[in-house]
C-alpha cells in the first residue's frame, strides 16, 4: 500500500481535497499507481497528511465518480482498470505560424465583383417565409438527384427565352457551384479525354479540370475566339469555350466561328463542346448573343450556367444542360449521387424566376453596371494616348492594352503603391508570352461611380510618372 506522500499547500486557493484528488489522479494517469493497487484508508491518509478525514473522503468520492478508483466492501479502495483512459495531457503549445493577412485595398478593380447592395433582400426574405410557412415535411426529405423538377422546368423556360437554349427539364442537372458541376461532368464523360482551353482562359475551371486528371491543351485565340485550325491540330476531343463573352478577353464569338466550332465537334465520334455561359446576362450594346447550344443540331454541346454572378456568389447554385446522348450515361453511372442543393433553396430560386423577380433584378443590376461601365469609360479618356480599351460591350470588366514600352508588373506595382488593386491579363494565360503587350483588367461591379472616378484619376497620374 502506497503511503501517498503529497505536498499540500494550505495557502493555495485550491481546496485541500482537490489537491489530494489531483495528485492521485495524476499518479494513476502516469502509471505510478497501477491497476489493483490498494490506496490508504481515508482514516490512515488523513492522519498521514494531517488533514480532516472528510477532506480525504471528498477527494476519494470524486475519484470514484470519475472511475479512477473503485471500492470493495470491507477491503478498501483500489486503483481501477483504466487501460482505455484518454490521456488529457497538456501539450506544449507550439508557436503558431503567423498567417499572412490578405491586404484590403482602398480601391479594388476585381473582375469577379458582384454588387451585393442591390441584392433583393426583402423579396428573398418574403419568398423564404412563404415557402417555410406551411409545415411541409417533404421539403426536408432527400430530393431528386438531378434537382427538383419544378426548378429545372423554371430554368428550362428561362434559358429558352433569354439564351435560346433548346432543352427539356430532363436534360438539366443542378449542383452547388460550378466546381461541383465539373466534378459531376467528369464522372459522366470519363477520364479518357483531352480537353482544349482558350488561352487566356477562366483559370478556376482550368485548375479544376487539371486536378481531375484530364490532359489539357491551350489553344490560341484571335479576334474571333478559339482558333479552329489549332484546335484540329491539338488532338483534343473536348473544347471548353466561353463564346458569348470570352473570359477574360471579352471577345464575342461570331456566328461563322461558332459554325466552324460545331463542324469540328461533328467531325469525329466522341467529340464535345463545353459551353460555359459565364456572365452572359450583362450586355450593353446590341441584342444578347444566343447561346451556342441553340445552334447545335447533333447533340454535341454541354451547356453550363450559374446564378452566382447574376444573383449572389453565396447562392452556390449552378446547372448543366446535358446532350440527350449523355442522359443514359448520367442515369446509369451518376444518378446515385444525391443533389448538393437543398430543396428549400431550389424552391426559393424557382419562385424568384417564375414570379418575375429574377428578370426585374437582372434589369436593375444591368442598368447599375451599365452606368458604372459608362463612368469608367469616360474616366479613362485621358489615358487614350497610351492604351486601348477592349471588352467594353459586355460583362463587368474591361481591358486596357498598353503600348509596348509599358510593363504589366510595373503598372500593377505602381497602382499598388497608391492602394489600388488592378489585375494583369498574364494571370489568365496558360502559356506565358514574354512578348505580349501589357494588358490590365479593370472590373467595376462592386465600385460606385465616385470611387471609379477617383481611382482612375490616381491611375492616370501614377501610370504617367
Amino acid at each position: 500500500m502506497n503511503e501517498l506522500t503529497i505536498n499540500l499547500n494550505s495557502r493555495s486557493k485550491k481546496p485541500l481535497y482537490e489537491q489530494i484528488y489531483d495528485h492521485i489522479k495524476s499518479d494513476i494517469q502516469n502509471g505510478r499507481l497501477r491497476y489493483g493497487e490498494k490506496l490508504p484508508s481515508t482514516r490512515a491518509l488523513s492522519k498521514h497528511l494531517e488533514v480532516s478525514r472528510s477532506t480525504v473522503e471528498l477527494a476519494y468520492e470524486q475519484l470514484l465518480s470519475e472511475g479512477y478508483i473503485e471500492s470493495a466492501p470491507y477491503r478498501g479502495f483500489f486503483v481501477a482498470q483504466i487501460d482505455e483512459l484518454y490521456q488529457l495531457k497538456k501539450e506544449e503549445k507550439k508557436p503558431e505560424r503567423k498567417r499572412k493577412k490578405k491586404r484590403i485595398y482602398r480601391y479594388d478593380f476585381t473582375p469577379n465583383g458582384v454588387d451585393l447592395n442591390s441584392f433583393p433582400y426583402n423579396v428573398w426574405r418574403k419568398l423564404s417565409k412563404d415557402i417555410l410557412l406551411d409545415d411541409r415535411t417533404e421539403l426536408f426529405r432527400s430530393g431528386d438527384p438531378q434537382g427538383e423538377y419544378g426548378f429545372r422546368g423554371a430554368i428550362c423556360n428561362y434559358l429558352y427565352q433569354a439564351r435560346g437554349v433548346d432543352c427539356s427539364p430532363e436534360q438539366i442537372v443542378i449542383g452547388a457551384g460550378s466546381d461541383y458541376i465539373l466534378i459531376l461532368l467528369s464522372m459522366i464523360l470519363g477520364k479518357e479525354h483531352t480537353i482544349a482551353f482558350e488561352d487566356p482562359t477562366y483559370k478556376q475551371a482550368y485548375r479544376v479540370i487539371q486536378t481531375l486528371g484530364y490532359e489539357t491543351v491551350p489553344v490560341t485565340m484571335d479576334h474571333n475566339g478559339m482558333r479552329i485550325s489549332e484546335l484540329e491540330d491539338s488532338e483534343a476531343d473536348i473544347a471548353y469555350v466561353t463564346p458569348s463573352h470570352q473570359y477574360p478577353t471579352g471577345i464575342v464569338m461570331p456566328i461563322k466561328r461558332r459554325m466552324e466550332l460545331l463542324k469540328w465537334a461533328y467531325g469525329k465520334e466522341g467529340r464535345y463542346i463545353i459551353e460555359d455561359d459565364y456572365d452572359s446576362e450583362f450586355r450593353y450594346k446590341g441584342k444578347p448573343i444566343p447561346a451556342l447550344q441553340g445552334y447545335d443540331a447533333e447533340d454535341k454541346v454541354i451547356y453550363l450556367g450559374t446564378f452566382s454572378k447574376s444573383i449572389a456568389p453565396a447562392i452556390r447554385l449552378s446547372y448543366m444542360v446535358l446532350p440527350k446522348s449523355l442522359l443514359d450515361v448520367y442515369r446509369t453511372n451518376v444518378n446515385f449521387i444525391n443533389s448538393t442543393v437543398s430543396k428549400v433553396d431550389q424552391m426559393i430560386v424557382q419562385h424568384f424566376i417564375e414570379d418575375g423577380y429574377y428578370e426585374r433584378h437582372l434589369n436593375k443590376t444591368r442598368a447599375l453596371y451599365k452606368n458604372r461601365h459608362d463612368v469608367l469609360i469616360d474616366a479613362l479618356k485621358p489615358l487614350a494616348d497610351i492604351c486601348a480599351i477592349s471588352g467594353e460591350h459586355a460583362g463587368v470588366h474591361i481591358l486596357l492594352t498598353f503600348e509596348k514600352r509599358w510593363n504589366e508588373n510595373e503598372l500593377i506595382e505602381r497602382a499598388k503603391k497608391e492602394d489600388i488593386r488592378v489585375y494583369g491579363l498574364s494571370d489568365y494565360r496558360i502559356r506565358k508570352d514574354t512578348d505580349e503587350r501589357a494588358t490590365i483588367l479593370l472590373g467595376y461591379a462592386n465600385m460606385n461611380e465616385e470611387d471609379i472616378k477617383e481611382a482612375v484619376g490616381i491611375l492616370n497620374r501614377c501610370w504617367r510618372r
